[in-house]
């Protein structure tokens, strides 16, 4: 039997799930998302998403960033990360979405959404993986195709920020809907996209989203914004989810010292990911233009 929560995020493509952070979670992640946020904006962390470039490659052109990338990794020397990445309540809500067994869960990307300090702008209409110009059956073809993955956001603070279109995740764009999403442009207003919505998480919701359902975000430099940004994938994909996750550069994952971070859960996770770079060869490119 299909679940009420699998249901719902088949059918409109994202669902809310509340109090995915255990209270013994939860003091050491707000900690080391602070220290992060501050050693992101003090120039001491070098992985961060940048005001100027929406998606991979960030580069460094702009001192302000609306990002923090990598959270995991050994190097920021902030183990709640992972922790919290593997726990059980996170854990068995994304099994339960994605139909998959424990043992077919593979690590892939966890970063921090963050308000920029000196610039306010929005994120242009877009799918995670498929560009911007794609022809109707093009668009229709990719979106035909289940990537094995699932994307979520959870807020550490009140969080406003982000857009989307309900079921537009199995649907191409309308014509109406192209209008808004066909350029690299950012919209003044995100809710003239036809059917859009705007999703508010309260501290400790989390919403987990099909990362090709239409979705834009807004950036406001005078509101705080700390958002967990993570996605977790199972074996099942294979090379489809490639592009998507290796884009971000995940080498640092195969170096020994990270797996020693990690519990046992977070081991088997990770030597599925090592294996699935490995799968691959070549330069898998990036999936949006900025």
């Amino acid at each position: 039997m299909v679940s009420s929560l699998k249901e719902q995020y088949e059918r409109q493509g994202f669902v809310v799930v509340p109090n995915l952070i255990p209270p013994a979670h939860l003091e050491a992640l707000e900690g080391a998302s602070e220290r992060a946020i501050a050693r992101t904006r003090s120039g001491n962390w070098p992985h961060r998403r940048t005001v100027g470039r929406q998606f991979p490659p960030y580069g460094d052109g702009d001192p302000d960033s609306w990002g923090v990338q990598h959270v995991m990794h050994p190097d920021l020397g902030e183990p709640a990360f992972a922790r919290w990445y593997t726990s059980d309540a996170l854990v068995h809500v994304v099994q339960e979405l994605l139909g998959c067994d424990k043992d077919d869960l593979q690590m892939e990307l966890f970063n921090m959404l963050i308000n920029p300090t000196s610039n306010t702008f929005a994120l242009r209409w877009h799918r995670d993986d498929v560009r911007e110009d794609a022809t109707e059956d093009e668009e229709r073809e990719a979106l035909g195709v289940w990537h094995h993955g699932i994307q979520w956001n959870t807020a550490l603070r009140e969080d406003s920020c982000l857009f989307v279109v309900p079921g537009s995740h199995k649907e191409p764009r309308t014509p109406a809907q192209r209008a808004h999403s066909s350029t690299l442009d950012p919209p003044t207003d995100p809710l003239a996209m036809p059917g859009a919505i705007r999703v508010t998480l309260h501290p400790g919701e989390t919403v987990f989203y099909n990362n090709n359902i239409l979705h834009c975000a807004t950036y406001d430099a005078k509101t705080p914004r700390i958002t967990l940004h993570a996605c977790m994938g199972e074996v099942r994909g294979g090379s489809q989810r490639a592009r998507n996750i290796l884009q971000h550069g995940l080498q640092w994952m195969k170096e020994p010292r990270f797996a020693e971070t990690l519990d046992g859960r977070g081991r088997k996770m990770l030597e599925r990911i090592v294996r699935f770079q490995e799968d691959v060869n070549g330069d898998v490119g990036y999936s949006l233009s900025n």
